[in-house]
């Protein structure tokens, strides 16, 4: 089969089209001829160096793929319902970026009715990344605030529209005007531009002086001790990524008067049965929402596969609004 793979760590040139020896399905797995693989911040870090590869896990990067089920355990697709030919989405610790791409059965969903496999392709990481942090870690209510910390990436035009979907209020930080708009027509209730405004500052007054309930932060760093500021008694901030740094100095004195949590997660080394958990999750919860069209995959542009590496300059240039994909 034919694979993206990553020749040395560096620069996106280091992404090359070669050819690897056809994968095959063990116990309680499939494999998916795959039309689509989704683009993702971990699949940079993988490419600099930045994010090992998990045990038993290819080394071709991509976490996300759409496409067809060519083969796979029998009984295992039996009891997921799924069978031969369906057309399926799927999150993987690996192995994406390539013509065929097996999955755990339990971290594959169908496909939500009237999507595209570009579309489909787009879900799996940010929804389960989101479910799993924003609703299960942060907890986040019907009749609460979330606040986004980059509102226009992939996970944030998921968060937007999931958190609105659910009943929540949302505000969004994101670098630019255009961008800032294009979070407020998905959904965003508010949306700051962090090069022009204090984040912490704008959402107190946005809240009436009560602060957010849960962040999602991308971020870290010097955020830290500005999100702690910003947040209602109770409130919740959810660590997800590390760009701005793995260091943080806060005021330990508001964490204890208003009972704060501080918590954070990394999704790609997790057991198989907590993804399972979540793609049941998911099903139940938000694909209904996608297939009435309360929440719509945001695709900003698709590449050949053999492009990857345009695909990943993009990623780094920070330019797009929502995802990135590849298709085969």
């Amino acid at each position: 089969m034919k694979a993206i793979e990553i020749t040395a760590f560096g620069a996106p040139d280091v992404l090359r089209a070669g050819e690897r020896p056809a994968p095959v399905a063990g116990t309680g797995e499939l494999l998916i001829r795959v039309a689509a693989s989704g683009v993702n911040r971990p699949d940079v870090l993988q490419r600099t160096g930045n994010y090992p590869v998990p045990p038993g896990a290819s080394d071709v990067p991509g976490l996300e793929v759409a496409g067809v089920i060519e083969s796979g355990d029998a009984a295992a697709m039996a009891q997921a319902g799924l069978r031969v030919g369906d057309r399926v989405c799927a999150l993987v610790a690996g192995g994406g970026y390539a013509e065929l791409c097996v999955a755990p059965v339990g971290q594959c969903l169908p496909v939500p009715k009237g999507l595209s496999d570009v579309e489909a392709a787009s879900l799996p990481e940010t929804f389960f990344t989101v479910w799993s942090n924003v609703f299960e870690r942060g907890r986040l209510q019907k009749g609460e605030t979330l606040l986004v910390q980059g509102g226009s990436s992939g996970i944030g035009v998921t968060a937007i529209q999931m958190a609105r979907a659910l009943g929540a209020t949302v505000i969004v930080t994101a670098g630019s005007a255009d961008k800032c708009a294009a979070c407020l027509a998905l959904g965003a209730d508010h949306a700051i531009n962090y090069r022009d405004a204090d984040f912490a500052e704008e959402s107190k007054k946005l809240t009436g002086g009560a602060g957010v309930n849960v962040i999602l932060d991308m971020v870290a760093g010097s955020y830290v001790a500005r999100e702690i500021n910003c947040l209602a008694e109770d409130g919740r901030l959810v660590i997800i990524a590390v760009q701005g740094g793995v260091k943080s100095e806060i005021n330990a004195g508001l964490v204890l008067r208003r009972r704060l949590t501080v918590t954070g997660s990394t999704l790609r080394a997790r057991p198989v049965a907590f993804k399972t958990a979540i793609a049941k999750a998911l099903r139940q919860h938000v694909w209904p929402l996608i297939e009435n069209g309360s929440i719509k995959p945001v695709i900003h542009s698709t590449f050949a596969a053999q492009e990857a590496s345009r695909a990943h300059a993009l990623m780094e240039s920070n330019q797009h609004v929502g995802k990135i994909v590849l298709t085969w």
